[in-house]
């Protein structure tokens, strides 16, 4: 391959994928701002004629650094309080494409739920009563373009029901 072509590629590589080719870094833990503004057990409806509640986080994102962060992704990872070494649940959204977050930009409201919870037969409310529930805690990791996940924050899960 001639060398302007591979110039080519190595540009357009770089413009499609962001940092990592000359942009500067984003220290995540310093460049965005997580506002947690609800937390509690969302309900999942009826599932094999049980009542299911899941653990669910509602949170906004501020891009507080310099720079526009693209592909920009969260996870959440649900934990029992009694066992935070075993992953319970977890999810991931895009919170920004290749259009990114503008730096001073902040999200609309994200909600991101467990697909594991509790079932039982009990009432929903009576569920969040009964002796043997554990509360639960999620951990919140980001990432954008190419880079590591980064861990920026826990919250407990309050305990309350949702039921929007």
């Amino acid at each position: 391959m001639r060398a302007p072509a591979r110039c080519l590629i190595l540009f357009l590589s770089c413009a499609l994928f962001g940092s990592g080719c000359g942009g500067p870094a984003v220290d995540l833990t310093k460049g965005l701002q997580i506002n947690v503004v609800d937390t509690g057990w969302f309900d999942a409806g009826i599932v094999d004629g049980k009542n299911k509640l899941v653990p669910t986080v509602s949170f906004t994102v501020k891009n507080v650094s310099g720079e526009k962060l693209v592909s920009l992704q969260m996870m959440a990872s649900f934990f029992r309080v009694t066992d935070t070494s075993s992953e319970w649940g977890n999810g991931l959204l895009n919170v920004a494409g290749s259009e990114g977050l503008a730096p001073g930009a902040t999200t609309p409201m994200l909600t991101m739920k467990s697909p594991l919870g509790y079932t039982g037969t009990d009432p929903r409310a009576d569920m969040l009563k009964n002796a043997h529930f554990v509360d639960a805690m999620v951990k919140l990791v980001a990432k954008y373009a190419a880079t590591q996940w980064t861990h920026l924050r826990e919250v407990p899960i309050e305990r309350k029901l949702i039921t929007e």
